[in-house]
């Protein structure tokens, strides 16, 4: 168990739907400081695996009552920075229908935070959640003209309601570095009120949480496989980022000067890498339901 005085600034998250996982990764390093889940993670939790593999196909109304009750399962496991809940939504969907969806599931748990996908629905759902005063974050994030439009339409929102998912390991798949844009985010939002926090997502290792550190964001999601990884190495703590070597093989990501006082839908919001997790998660999603 890590000795919490000399544990890491930036708060960590558990990337999953299991509460069983949970509990066994508190006890492992001590503490929790919140969940993420999507449909992916949901449609592999056990239970929901062996009613799959029953034969059982959930409708729709079935599959939001599971989702609710892992989350409420999950809810008092974690601490201050909530679980994550995110919203059913493909490329068509619109963002009153987002917005309804996740003022329902911010009713679930009191630490909620309602997770909607990083299109131009999605960002003026987020506009909507803002104003009623919802904690939210804006996921598959790929790119820094997404992460300065996230910041300029969630304006007025105090700090730390906002949480901004840069997918780190889906960009070095292509070759890209993605911590290097984790990196970038942080540097332009250094120049901002401190409304949106960034959460390091799609960690794949060791080299990426303890980097995260380094670069001092807020937060982190992370694979039980590689909070168990830290924990046996007797929890190692990165407090230079000269020590990052995977950046070598991978290319490095320009730093872009965007103006974060621009109307959000000036910036180039649409990304593939977005829409290519949005057709997965709906994929996993359907493969829990009748409609298949």
């Amino acid at each position: 168990m890590l000795n919490l005085t000399n544990r890491p600034k930036t708060k960590i998250l558990v990337d999953g739907g299991d509460p069983a996982e949970t509990e066994r990764i508190k006890a492992l390093i001590g503490f929790v400081d919140g969940q993420t889940t999507n449909p992916s993670l949901i449609a592999k939790n056990p239970e929901i695996q062996a009613l799959i593999q029953s034969g059982k196909k959930l409708s729709k109304e079935e599959e939001n009552n599971e989702y609710r009750k892992i989350v409420q399962s999950i809810s008092p496991l974690v601490g201050d920075a909530g679980v994550s809940i995110e919203v059913f939504a493909d490329l068509d969907t619109k963002a009153e229908e987002m917005f309804s969806q996740g003022k329902e599931m911010y009713s679930w748990i009191p630490n909620a935070v309602i997770k909607y996908p990083c299109t131009k629905e999605g960002l003026k759902a987020a506009e909507m959640s803002v104003q009623a005063g919802m904690r939210i974050n804006i996921t598959l994030v790929f790119s820094q003209e997404q992460a300065a439009a996230v910041y300029a339409a969630t304006k007025g929102a105090k700090p730390g309601t906002v949480y901004l998912s840069p997918f780190v390991g889906r960009l070095d798949d292509q070759g890209e570095d993605g911590m290097s844009l984790i990196k970038n985010i942080k540097e332009m939002y250094a120049k901002g009120d401190a409304h949106v926090w960034v959460l390091a997502a799609s960690i794949r290792n060791l080299d990426h949480l303890l980097y995260s550190f380094a670069l001092g964001v807020e937060l982190a999601t992370v694979p039980t496989k590689v909070l168990e990884e830290w924990a046996s190495k007797n929890f190692p703590m990165l407090d230079t980022s000269d020590n990052y070597t995977q950046a070598q093989q991978l290319k490095e990501i320009p730093y872009e000067e965007l103006d974060l006082n621009a109307d959000w839908q000036s910036f180039k919001i649409q990304h593939p890498l977005t829409d290519a997790g949005i057709v997965k998660f709906v994929a996993d999603y359907k493969a829990t339901l009748n409609q298949i």
